[in-house]
């Protein structure tokens, strides 16, 4: 379970790193909360923090009871894939936000792969 455990950390931690992104981008842009408008790239930063926070809610549950029924190795790897979606998400969000696509698709296909891991992982379960 530790290489799970570890995805979720990361991600989590990743999320923390958005925050922090956000704050500065506040900082640089002179936009005084609670302000949410008013400058491209404070904006930008913002919707990846909280499109990251949306996702994240999902994919850690998900992460966790797909791992309690399927190997290690393969919900770890969808989480490493989320968060490598994540990181290309925020680079493409940040240079144009047209460009977020592929890493939005690297964070929610994963996340999606979750999900129907851990619902299926428990009805195997129930039905024996």
């Amino acid at each position: 379970m530790q290489y799970v455990e570890l995805t979720a950390v990361i991600a989590v931690l990743q999320l923390l790193f958005f925050g922090a992104m956000t704050g500065k981008a506040r900082r640089e842009s002179g936009l005084k909360a609670p302000a949410m408008t008013g400058h491209k790239t404070f904006e930008r930063m913002y919707r990846v923090q909280v499109n990251t926070l949306e996702v994240i809610v999902v994919l850690l549950p998900c992460l966790f009871i797909a791992a309690k029924y399927w190997p290690q190795p393969l919900v770890a790897g969808l989480g490493i894939i989320y968060i490598i979606g994540r990181f290309a998400y925020w680079r493409g969000y940040i240079s144009s936000p047209e460009k977020r696509t592929i890493g939005f698709l690297l964070s929610i296909v994963p996340t999606i792969l979750l999900a129907i891991l851990a619902i299926t992982g428990i009805l195997i379960s129930l039905i024996g």
